[in-house]
């Protein structure tokens, strides 16, 4: 089992849509890349909501998790996510390891030559930090609070920015590469 880190703004929705990927086992929301220990959601000042994704490797890689991710959020959204805003919502890919860094780095890039968006890629990649659990009530939202979490998702624009961009992809053909 591996485990890898993604902050994409809210994390009900970044927890939400990595459990759909084969071969990931667990998502955990959570904080990190902030300097005090044990945040709270009422204080989590300077670190991000995050997911920690746990998968089977012989199922799933680092890389097609990471393609996932960033297909899942607005990548050039500097000062948050949707509804979302300031920097405990921004996006960032957190590596462990140098060949995490260059994965993460080269799909950035690899995003970024595909001109599927008309403004800069703002995820960061920043090297993992500790990562701190979210209370209970966060962990599996969507499951435990479909209508509400379904209504936030739909309502902050985050539904149709998904479908738009599978569109724009299929449109201009534009693929990951292996």
């Amino acid at each position: 089992m591996n485990n890898a880190i993604f902050a994409g703004g809210c994390f009900w929705c970044t927890e939400s849509d990595l459990r759909k990927v084969e071969g990931v086992l667990e998502v955990i929301s959570g904080y990190t890349g902030g300097d005090s220990a044990n945040p709270t959601y009422e204080n989590h000042t300077g670190h991000k909501e995050a997911v920690k994704v746990v998968y089977d490797s012989s199922k799933v890689t680092f890389k097609k998790i990471t393609q996932f991710f960033l297909d899942h959020i607005d990548p050039t959204d500097e000062g948050g996510q949707f509804f979302d805003r300031g920097s405990s919502y921004t996006t960032a890919i957190f590596y462990k390891n140098a060949d995490e860094k260059l994965t993460a780095e080269s799909l950035i890039k690899e995003l970024e030559d595909s001109k599927l968006y008309d403004k800069p890629i703002s995820v960061q990649v920043l090297s993992e930090a500790p990562f701190y659990t979210a209370e209970e009530y966060h962990q599996n939202y969507a499951s435990k609070n479909p209508s509400h979490y379904y209504a936030y998702k739909d309502g902050s624009g985050r539904t149709e920015f998904q479908a738009k961009v599978c569109t724009i992809r299929d449109q201009k053909g534009i693929q990951w590469r292996d």
